[in-house]
C-alpha cells in the first residue's frame, strides 16, 4: 500500500543528520559505507490521496524505476473486445468454488462462481463479452469457523440461498472446456451437486501448466496474479475467477502462447496414472524424488505422466532403477480431459515391464 504521509513536517531543505551505525555485537568491525544525507521536503499533516489521474501518474513512474514494483487492483474485465472475421472459437468456462470443508463425500458448496467466454482457437485470447454466474448455497448447517475466516462467508450470508439450477446448466451445457486452478478440488464438488458437469471437458490451470518450468516461484493464483502486476481479494470465487481468467489470457513466460491456449491444447491428450505395484521398500527415496506419491489406502506409489511417450520412457527407468530388470507389472489407468480430476475411474489396464 502506497503511504503519501508520514505524519511529520521536515522544513523545507531540512538536512538529516546521519546516524551512526549500531554497534555489531561481534568483536570484529565490519566497514559500513555511509549514506549521503537525505532531503526530505514538507508533507503537511492534511494531505489527501491523491485523485485517480494522479494515482496513475505516480505509478507509472514508479513502474519505470527498477528498484519498485507497481501492484494494481486486479480491474474485472466484462468485455474482450469482439472478435475477426472467420475467427474460431472455443466456449470456455471458468469456475471456482468455496465449500463447507475438503472432503466432497461429507461437505457442500457454499458458493459458485462461473465466467463463460469464447476463446480465439489461434491465438489462445478471449474475445466478446464475458457471462457471469454467481451465487451462495445453504449448506444446511453451520459453516465451520476456519472456513468463515478464509472467506469471510458466514451462516447468516447463504441462510435460505441455493444455487441456480437452471442456469448453471444452461451454461455448462454450451462449455467446450471447464478451467479451474485447483479441478481436482472444484470437479468432485460441483458434479456431485449437478449432474451436467459430469463428461464435461475439463483442464486443470494449476496441474496442467508446469509453472516451475515457465520460470514462476509458486503455482498459487495469488502468486501468478501478483506476478502479473494485480492484487485483489482472494477466496471469494467470483473475483478469483476474474483473476484465473486474466492470468491465463496473458501469454506464459516462457511461450507464445496463452495459458488459455496450452490447456486447450492439453485438453485433446490423455493423461496416464501409473500405479508401481510391488515396488521394493528401498527404492521409496527414489521415487520419492522422483515425485511419486504413496497411496496409503492402496499400499502403492504412483504417478501421472503427461502422454503415451512418457509412459513407456517410465516404465523403462523403473524396470532398471527400481526393479533391479526383474519383471514387474505396472497398474495404468487413462485418464481424458472427460474423467481427469474427477472422483470417478478411467480406463484401468496392466503393463508388463
Amino acid at each position: 500500500m502506497s503511504q503519501f504521509s508520514f505524519g511529520f513536517e521536515v522544513p523545507e531543505g531540512h538536512v538529516l543528520p546521519d546516524v551512526p551505525p549500531a554497534r555489531s555485537k561481534s568483536r570484529k568491525k565490519a566497514a559500513i559505507p555511509r549514506e549521503q544525507p537525505r532531503v526530505l521536503s514538507s508533507v503537511p499533516h492534511d494531505s489527501k490521496v491523491p485523485g485517480e489521474d494522479e494515482a496513475a501518474s505516480m505509478a507509472k513512474k514508479l513502474s519505470a524505476h527498477p528498484d519498485y514494483k507497481v501492484l494494481r487492483r486486479l480491474q474485472p474485465c466484462l468485455d474482450y473486445g469482439p472478435a475477426a472475421p472467420g475467427v474460431v472459437t472455443r466456449r470456455v468456462l471458468v469456475l471456482d468454488t468455496e465449500t463447507t470443508g475438503l472432503d466432497q463425500r461429507t461437505e457442500q458448496i457454499i458458493e459458485l462462481a462461473m465466467l463463460a467466454v469464447d476463446v480465439d482457437v489461434e491465438t489462445g485470447l478471449p474475445v466478446g463479452p464475458v457471462e457471469i454466474y454467481e451465487d451462495f448455497e445453504d449448506p444446511g448447517k453451520p459453516i465451520p469457523p476456519a472456513i468463515v475466516q478464509i472467506t469471510g462467508i458466514d451462516s447468516a450470508m447463504v441462510q435460505g440461498h441455493r444455487l441456480n439450477d437452471a442456469r448453471v446448466n444452461e451454461m455448462v451445457a454450451r462449455a467446450d472446456l471447464i478451467v479451474a486452478h485447483n479441478a481436482g478440488f472444484d470437479r468432485p464438488f460441483v458434479e456431485a451437486r449437478l449432474p451436467v458437469f459430469v463428461g464435461k471437458s475439463w483442464a486443470c490451470s494449476f496441474a496442467g501448466i508446469d509453472w516451475k518450468a515457465q520460470g514462476t516461484g509458486s503455482a498459487k493464483l495469488e502468486f501468478l496474479a501478483h506476478e502479473s502486476g494485480w492484487f485483489y481479494d482472494a477466496h471469494r470465487a467470483q473475483v478469483d475467477c476474474h483473476a484465473l481468467l486474466q492470468v491465463l489470457a496473458r501469454p506464459l513466460p516462457k511461450e507464445l502462447q496463452t495459458g488459455l491456449a496450452c490447456l486447450m491444447a492439453a485438453s485433446h491428450n490423455t493423461r496416464y496414472k501409473l500405479r508401481a505395484i510391488g515396488a521394493p521398500f528401498d527404492s521409496k527415496d527414489k521415487l520419492k524424488a522422483r515425485g511419486y506419491r504413496w497411496d496409503a489406502e492402496g499400499r502403492v506409489w504412483s504417478t501421472t505422466l503427461p502422454s503415451q511417450e512418457a509412459l513407456q520412457a517410465e516404465g523403462a527407468w523403473l524396470k532398471v532403477a527400481v526393479y533391479s530388470s526383474r519383471s514387474a507389472r505396472l497398474e495404468i489407468e487413462a485418464l481424458d480431459s472427460r474423467v481427469q480430476f474427477s472422483a470417478r475411474q478411467g480406463d484401468v489396464f496392466e503393463l508388463q515391464i
